[in-house]
């Protein structure tokens, strides 16, 4: 089911986790598309894990329209280290959000889930129907429940209160605002900086992990908050919604195109020592497509955009 949804440029939207790679590219969209009465707070100024400070801020700010992209998250050493938290943080801060949407009267919710609450062994590429299909990936599994208990949160409210409350579920993300963290940032960022630090350095090699087969899908972030305001405006359904592009690459080759695009001209390396992870992991994207949404910004385009906001950083080698 779509529905076109109608807003004020002047009504409220609360972006939960503005300052995030997800929530940070979802306020510049609104505020490019001239959305003037934007509600933000920081972690700081607000702990979403707090149901009375939750609900205190929904009744002062009475805000029109949620975006939930607030999380805790992290690498597979923070899940495996800290996993109460990943569960219990993430549930509390869906719990609080979601529900005080519809105690304060929100017309339109967007939440923000992660391929994570797909089980790793679902056919590939993943379709929202893999959703409670099988086991999931140990190592994410806490943080991964949380996210499924959001989405089944947004169906129920809907099922039961008729609340206008959507689930994304986004593939592997880059761009501005990304973690180039060398220990925990994901394959791209990580790639980027280390090719980046080669060049500068004049190493002549740079050593990737695995055998570089295993395919993997990457969405610029600010194709997400493309689709994220695509879905405020026309979809209105329950269960997950796929965003991605529908087309993954060999990590042998986005190495190479990273490598290409940052100017490094050493040779590239793969110790097939090291483990690979997943050999694909490439999303369905038919749904959205289908309610009239694609993907625009190319793989190359969009590491050549981010590529720049990193060389611009005043202190890229803190960028964590």
């Amino acid at each position: 089911m779509s529905a076109a949804f109608e807003l004020d440029k002047a009504a409220k939207v609360y972006v939960a986790g503005h300052r995030g790679l997800v929530g940070s590219a979802i306020t510049r969209r609104l505020r490019r598309d001239g959305y003037r009465n934007l509600v933000s707070r920081t972690s700081a100024e607000l702990d979403l894990r707090d149901q009375a400070a939750t609900y205190e801020l929904f009744d002062r700010e009475r805000p029109k329209v949620v975006i939930l992209a607030a999380a805790k998250v992290g690498g597979i050493l923070a899940n495996e280290a800290h996993p109460a938290d990943f569960i219990a943080d993430n549930l509390q801060i869906a719990t609080n959000v979601i529900t005080a949407a519809y105690r304060f009267g929100v017309r339109k919710l967007v939440n923000l889930a992660s391929s994570a609450v797909y089980p790793p062994l679902a056919p590939q590429p993943l379709e929202e129907r893999s959703l409670l299909s099988g086991q999931l990936e140990p190592t994410h599994r806490p943080y991964a429940i949380a996210k499924i208990a959001a989405i089944e949160l947004c169906d129920a409210f809907r099922r039961q209160h008729g609340s206008d409350f959507v689930t994304a579920v986004p593939t592997n993300l880059y761009g501005p605002g990304d973690s180039f963290d060398l220990r925990s940032g994901h394959v791209l960022p990580a790639l980027m900086r280390r090719f980046h630090e080669a060049k500068v350095a004049g190493a002549p090699v740079v050593e990737v992990w695995g055998t570089g087969t295993p395919r993997r899908e990457f969405l610029h972030v600010d194709d997400l908050a493309d689709a994220v305001v695509f879905m405020l405006r026309h979809v209105s359904r329950p269960g997950p919604i796929n965003v991605g592009t529908g087309e993954d690459i060999a990590i042998h080759d986005l190495a190479r195109l990273i490598a290409d695009v940052v100017g490094y001209e050493g040779e590239v390396v793969f110790d097939a020592s090291k483990p690979d992870g997943a050999p694909r992991k490439l999303m369905d994207v038919g749904l959205l497509a289908s309610l009239g949404w694609r993907a625009r910004i190319g793989l190359r385009e969009g590491i050549q955009q981010t590529y720049e906001w990193f060389k611009a950083r005043p202190t890229r080698a803190s960028v964590t």
